[in-house]
């Protein structure tokens, strides 16, 4: 059943802590679980929920991002009239790149005014790891007669990604909601997911533009908490929030987990990305393999133990992978051993090299390096 709801997708201003891993790509499609980009989640989500028509802002470095959603074929929005929309930054000069999101909103306002049957719209950004069922959002939404929902969750334990906390009250209304990432003692994160009814979000644009004020959460949501009823939905699934080197380690070998894998991947509904048709993975009889995901088309001829390999990865015999991440088309060397790395792409280590990272602090190789 289809959602009377528009999604965005919105890459303007991402926290963005990534270091190398984001020099070259924007933060959505840093790859992630083997085959995977952060943006698929999301993107997976919406589809899922029955959302028909789904715009991806764009702000810097978004070949990558062209190159992986293409016109939307394997999420299932290569559709006419609805479907994928990719919507560069709007830029009448270079200053413009310095403005918010509101204002690419409100450049972009035709693809909100000319959905018509769209009556509500979620906004979310692209680095919150979760598998979300928006139908539920919106049912909470229209249910308790909010003016603006935002999915939360609720953890104890301190998250190494940049979060925004907020403040609830009984009544499960946002009173409080951080400008930024402080220290507000609060014990739930907002996953940056907003929903509300599109009327109301092109009159905050343009309400909120004339008054010099262009940052959707900070002037249109968090500075009318007390004229508008923003209430708090809360999510009970797994989250990971991945915007720096630290949360993107910790997540990613929570996947080694079987529960926490199920769990985001296959519930509500599976999560999609771009196919590549390649062969299964080679085990040689010298390959020695426990606790770990592998991609297809690797071959793997060493050990490898509590780690991640992308396609395509190879372990040459003698080498020894443990509790690092490999992505895609990666070479470890003869007798060569990795201990908590991330090597990005096409990344080479040559025989008989050895490197090591600390368990909180990986060791990074960046993008077709050769060690």
């Amino acid at each position: 059943m289809k959602l009377p709801m528009l999604g965005v997708i919105n890459l303007i201003h991402e926290a963005d802590e990534m270091g190398q891993l984001t020099a070259n790509r924007c933060l959505a499609t840093v790859p992630f679980g083997g085959r995977y980009r952060l943006i698929d989640f999301t993107l997976s989500s919406m589809v899922n929920s029955g959302i028909p028509k789904v715009a991806v802002f764009a702000h810097t470095k978004f070949r990558s991002l062209m190159d992986h959603v293409g016109t939307g074929t394997y999420w299932d929005l290569h559709r006419r009239g609805n479907g994928l929309f990719v919507l560069p930054p709007s830029m009448e000069d270079q200053t413009d790149f310095g403005k918010g999101d509101l204002y690419h909103f409100y450049r972009h306002r035709d693809y909100f005014t000319r959905s018509s049957p769209q009556e509500y719209v979620v906004i979310s950004r692209s680095h919150m790891v979760c598998n979300v069922d928006f139908a539920k959002v919106l049912d909470d939404h229209l249910e308790r007669g909010a003016d603006i929902t935002v999915v939360c969750k609720k953890s104890d334990e301190p998250s190494p990604g940049l979060a925004r906390k907020v403040l609830v009250n009984g009544a499960g209304r946002i009173t409080e909601m951080q400008d930024h990432y402080g220290r507000l003692n609060s014990d739930i994160i907002s996953m940056e997911m907003y929903v509300l009814s599109k009327e109301l979000l092109l009159d905050l644009v343009e309400t909120s533009l004339a008054r010099g004020q262009d940052h959707f959460v900070r002037h249109a949501v968090g500075s009318m908490l007390g004229h508008l009823k923003v209430n708090a939905y809360l999510h009970e699934g797994t989250l990971g929030v991945v915007n720096n080197i630290a949360a993107y380690y910790r997540h990613s070998m929570q996947l080694l987990q079987p529960d926490i894998w199920r769990d985001l991947f296959f519930n509500p509904g599976p999560i999609y990305t771009k196919i590549k048709d390649e062969p299964p993975t080679r085990y040689n009889s010298s390959a020695d393999v426990t606790h770990s995901l592998i991609a297809n088309g690797c071959d793997i001829e060493g050990a490898v133990h509590n780690s991640i390999l992308f396609r395509g990865v190879k372990v040459r015999k003698g080498a020894i992978v443990r509790n690092s991440i490999i992505m895609q088309n990666g070479v470890v060397g003869e007798n060569g051993s990795l201990e908590n790395c991330i090597l990005d792409k096409e990344v080479e280590i040559r025989p008989l090299q050895h490197l090591r990272g600390a368990e909180n602090l990986p060791f990074l190789a960046i993008k077709r390096k050769v060690i």
